[in-house]
């Protein structure tokens, strides 16, 4: 997890290639086993604040939206993984 936040926002990264503070959006929930294993760190933007504007869409509630506009959860995290050099999926 110290990995995945410290990382900053990998939409923020990948997009501006700038650095954010992130938190962890868990992709398949909290509590199925090896959730914490699925987990993308986004900014509090990115990940809740529940906007769908020019400027950036909130996952928290627009998935769709979000991962028509950034691409797939699994996709961001395939790509987080091959960044810090892990695979868990």
């Amino acid at each position: 997890m110290d990995a995945i936040t410290n990382h900053g926002c990998v939409v923020c990264q990948r997009e501006f290639g700038i650095f954010t503070d992130a938190e962890i959006h868990h992709i398949d929930g909290k509590t199925k086993p090896g959730a914490h294993l699925k987990t993308i760190p986004l900014c509090y933007r990115h990940h809740r604040e529940g906007e769908d504007c020019n400027g950036y869409t909130s996952r928290h509630p627009y998935k769709k939206r979000f991962e028509g506009r950034y691409g797939t959860e699994e996709e961001l995290l395939e790509s987080l993984q091959r960044e810090l050099g892990f695979c868990y999926t």
